[in-house]
């Protein structure tokens, strides 16, 4: 049995206790789990179930589980705490966490657990927050592990014994001078193998990359995937070192980002609670379901326009959703890839032209073939090949325009600084269904009336 198979057996027999009210063993299992593991239970029973879990959390663990949870359900069980409950929930976190989870505290808590650090993890924390949560600076870590190029790898070694321990994730130490001003790294690796009496500067990475805090989490992430990196330095204009980003920061990023491209292309938050109340979930959906009933009132008013056509040709009424259909389908399809390319920095405009073309004959290739089944499909129905030949050309038309319009949406859209994510899907779907309702109505009206 797998690490996922055995975690999904884990969180399903938890369930099954909390169903059956037998808490002493929900509470061993508990009491067992990781702080991601117990977020995941909170976030996947209902909430009656999800009290009974928090009050079986350790609250040595609490503010470690918070910072796990989606932005909905940290902030219901924040709700529910004692200001001193989460003054010692946020006691001990690493400074990067706590940085997560002090927006969701109320203010009167922040200032409290300000007052708790010391003056200097007070000057670091606020170091962190007065960067974008999306930002480099907002994703790292100031607890860094720095030498100078003039020592030995002895005296580092002796320097690391008296220190004891290391943050985690460190596989290798940032090499700075005399200002504080960064200058590469040496990994650890080479710290225990090499020449005692060797120089920092002698195994020198100058090329190890830096980052500045201003960097979106995105391209931090691009970079982390391109280079395989396990942590890399945060530098500011200056050349100072301010921290550092770890993979499971990157890592954290990278999930987000799926969760949102998934989520924004059904209208739905980033951090949808699903099992929130019925009246909370409802208002979050109105939205999204009034622009798509917007565009589904633009496609009704071209069929409208076509009344009298269908009242003469029944037949087209019930081809038009094959039509609409296959054009929503290969709209999407295009689409998706396009807005991937665009998450993984390989679509820009120089390349827009090439990928238009493609896109249009892979369109076209597809509509002939599909427009050739659909046709002698038809004839079999209402044998007679006038209507076949107007539905094959209309299937054509739209897969052509689903190509073209697959492309070009997301691009203008990110022109515009819009999330093709969130716009682009309701975008298609009414191109797609308008040109395709228009071109088989219209070719109907045209040679069958």
């Amino acid at each position: 049995m797998n690490v996922s198979t055995r975690k999904e057996a884990r969180l399903v027999a938890l369930r099954e206790a909390l169903d059956s009210g037998t808490l002493r063993p929900a509470q061993r299992m508990v009491a067992a789990m990781h702080p991601a593991e117990i977020a995941l239970l909170l976030e996947s029973v209902p909430p009656r179930q999800r009290e009974l879990v928090w009050g079986m959390v350790d609250p040595e663990l609490e503010g470690d589980v918070l910072v796990e949870l989606n932005e909905n359900v940290r902030q219901e069980l924040i709700g529910e705490m004692a200001t001193e409950e989460l003054v010692a929930a946020a006691e001990g976190m690493e400074l990067d966490d706590l940085a997560d989870l002090v927006g969701d505290l109320p203010e009167t808590v922040t200032l409290q657990v300000l007052r708790s650090m010391d003056q200097r993890d007070r000057e670091r924390l606020r170091n962190v927050l007065s960067w974008p949560e999306d930002s480099a600076g907002g994703l790292m870590n100031t607890d860094t592990v720095s030498v100078r190029a003039d020592v030995t790898l002895e005296v580092v070694l002796r320097y690391l014994r008296m220190r004891g321990e290391l943050p985690a994730r460190t596989d290798s130490l940032f090499v700075v001078d005399r200002d504080d001003h960064y200058l590469g790294t040496i990994a650890l690796t080479r710290i225990i193998t090499g020449d005692p009496e060797a120089s920092v500067g002698e195994s020198l990475d100058t090329e190890a990359p830096r980052i500045e805090p201003e960097t979106a989490a995105h391209d931090v992430a691009q970079l982390f995937q391109d280079r395989d990196l396990v942590s890399a330095a945060v530098v500011g204009v200056e050349g100072r070192l301010l921290g550092r980003i770890t993979i499971d920061d990157v890592v954290d990023v990278i999930r987000q980002e799926a969760e949102h491209s998934v989520l924004s292309m059904a209208g739905l938050q980033d951090e949808e609670d699903l099992f929130a109340g019925i009246v909370p979930s409802t208002r979050r959906r109105l939205l999204w379901l009034g622009i798509n009933l917007v565009t589904a009132f633009l496609a009704a008013a071209v069929v409208k326009s076509f009344e009298g056509t269908i009242e003469k040709v029944a037949a087209l009424a019930a081809l038009m959703p094959i039509v609409a259909s296959m054009g929503g389908i290969a709209g999407t399809q295009t689409v998706t890839l396009i807005i991937r390319g665009l998450a993984l920095g390989q679509v820009q405009w120089d390349n827009a032209r090439w990928l238009l073309f493609k896109e249009i004959a892979v369109g076209g290739l597809n509509g002939l073939l599909w427009a050739l089944v659909v046709g002698v499909v038809t004839v079999f129905w209402f044998d007679t090949w006038q209507i076949a030949g107007i539905i094959a050309a209309a299937m054509l038309i739209n897969l052509l325009a689903a190509a073209a319009v697959g492309v070009l949406v997301p691009l203008a859209l990110r022109r515009l600084d819009i999330d093709p994510a969130l716009s682009a899907g309701v975008i298609i779907t009414t191109f797609t269904d308008c040109i395709g309702f228009a071109t088989l109505l219209g070719l109907g009206a045209l040679f069958l009336t």
